[in-house]
């Protein structure tokens, strides 16, 4: 895999030039040094730890530092590391998952209330800018609801691009699904929420973009404008440039994910 863009290919270039090429030793370096914003000194020794025992891995099995600056640039890292960790919870679940009232068809999660969708990384909008695609002007979500996310089927209101979610996605449940309808039209009522790996997943990528100052940029992305752009038969590229965040969303993110964790 290529750095994460040609213009991140030549930072790198003369990031080599200046003082030698990026090692993993370097890169260790960079996480001791690294501070995140919105998040307490615990939450954030954590995300160091995840993501050194990602160097550790990628090292044991001999993956390039210019492919470990690729993943850590689009998000593939975080996706990954975020993953993991809800694997590991899922393992013995919580009274949440185990009490979850989801099922196929339940889609007032996906009522985006202002519109943003949530934060995703690089990769999980290309992959599901790629799932929707095919679908380029078929009615959508947004003509069963006009806030939904418009990945869904408006007749089914079930997920056209399932397998192809971010991890915002997969780590919502609820235990109750008439809160989840009251909140879709303002409310806020208990009963719904985030696994706890989705901050892992959100401190991890504010962590790799700390660590690649100088480097690389470390975007975040819209879930909605990605799957609106697919939609309407934007091309990748400019979805991607449509829906790219201003550099503060992911530290609000962070910042809220921590709250929604301390409550």
């Amino acid at each position: 895999m290529k750095p994460t863009s040609s213009r991140a290919a030549r930072r790198l270039t003369k990031k080599a030039a200046a003082g030698g090429p990026p090692t993993f030793t370097s890169l260790d370096d960079r996480i001791a040094r690294a501070k995140i914003k919105r998040l307490s000194s615990t939450q954030e020794h954590r995300a160091k730890r995840i993501l050194r025992s990602y160097l550790q891995t990628a090292q044991t099995y001999g993956m390039s530092v210019t492919d470990v600056i690729a993943e850590l640039g689009n998000g593939e890292a975080a996706r990954r590391l975020g993953a993991a960790v809800r694997d590991e919870i899922l393992k013995t679940p919580p009274d949440a998952v185990r009490n979850a009232t989801c099922s196929n068809g339940c889609a007032f999660c996906c009522i985006l209330s202002g519109g943003e969708g949530g934060l995703i990384t690089q990769t999980e909008a290309a992959t599901l800018h790629s799932a929707l695609a095919p679908l380029q002007g078929q009615p959508d979500g947004r003509a069963w609801h006009k806030d939904a996310c418009p990945a869904l089927d408006p007749k089914t209101q079930s997920c056209r691009a399932y397998e192809a979610r971010p991890m915002i996605c997969r780590s919502f449940l609820s235990t109750d699904a008439e809160a989840c309808r009251r909140n879709a039209e303002g409310g806020t009522e208990q009963g719904a929420g985030l696994l706890g790996s989705h901050l892992d997943y959100l401190a991890v990528h504010a962590l790799c973009r700390q660590v690649l100052k100088g480097i690389s940029h470390v975007h975040s992305y819209s879930l909605a404008a990605i799957a609106a752009g697919a939609i309407a038969g934007e091309d990748t590229e400019t979805s991607l440039k449509n829906a790219r965040h201003k550099p503060s969303a992911l530290d609000i993110a962070c910042r809220d994910g921590a709250n929604a964790a301390n409550a």
